[in-house]
């Protein structure tokens, strides 16, 4: 069994194994922010022999009270977040535990909408997979309250609008049954991808159905198979072990 290396640094936590470089990927979490839940995902990370940084993205300021979630993701700066992510993956690919080798990105629900935002725009970015990433701000936790408008200079476009713009291979899973995302959207989503990306749709789940901490809406075998998809899919495109 492989010795991991796990602990916090500047932009949030990093979880590698402990002898030579790996393949890096960096993880944007959903709106909770870091927690010991992406903690565990980096450190499972790296029992699959990957370097993984999860990205801190609340660390300049006290951990926020979010009362609302679609409400503070929609007051969310995409520009500053962006930012954030491309900080990221600049610290995980100089980092000795990945050295020269590639990096490539993961994010779930608000972090998956972001994961696909980066691999649209992001430089160093190698592949990509998103968990039940929102799309459209046309419904869901995107769309704007009654009274409410859509905020373009905070948030200047939609992972549906920039499809097109993927840079990476990029896989994204999403559940049949997501009340946030329309499958609708999914399905305009996958039209307007090139070749080499894939979407895996789950009958029978919904949103975060890789969470365990969240019994009600956690699907084990689900889960399973998204997970080996997922590391599959990095070593394939990152480089083998």
């Amino acid at each position: 069994m492989q010795t991991i290396h796990s602990t916090d640094v500047e932009l949030g936590h990093l979880a590698h194994p402990g002898e030579g470089a790996h393949p890096g990927v960096v993880v944007i979490p959903d709106v909770w922010g870091l927690s010991e839940h992406y903690r565990g995902i980096a450190r499972r990370l790296a029992d699959d022999g990957l370097a993984a940084l999860v990205v801190d993205l609340y660390r300049r300021a006290p951990e926020p009270k979010i009362d609302d979630p679609g409400a503070f993701i929609r007051a969310l700066d995409d520009r500053q977040v962006i930012g954030d992510v491309q900080a990221a993956i600049d610290f995980l690919g100089a980092h000795p535990a990945v050295g020269a080798l590639r990096v490539g990105l993961t994010g779930f629900c608000m972090g998956g909408m972001y994961a696909l935002l980066a691999g649209a725009s992001c430089r160093g970015l190698s592949a990509v997979v998103a968990f039940y990433g929102m799309l459209s701000d046309e419904h869901g936790l995107l769309a704007p309250a009654p009274g409410e408008r859509h905020d373009r200079a905070r948030k200047p476009r939609t992972p549906l609008a920039a499809a097109g713009d993927l840079a990476c291979p990029t896989l994204a899973f999403f559940g049949e049954d997501d009340p946030f995302i329309a499958v609708d959207d999914v399905h305009r989503f996958e039209s307007k991808l090139a070749e080499e990306h894939r979407v895996v749709v789950y009958p029978g789940a919904g949103h975060a159905f890789m969470n365990d901490g969240r019994p009600e809406m956690y699907r084990p075998a689900v889960a399973a198979d998204a997970w080996a998809r997922m590391t599959a899919w990095f070593h394939r495109h990152l480089g083998k072990r």
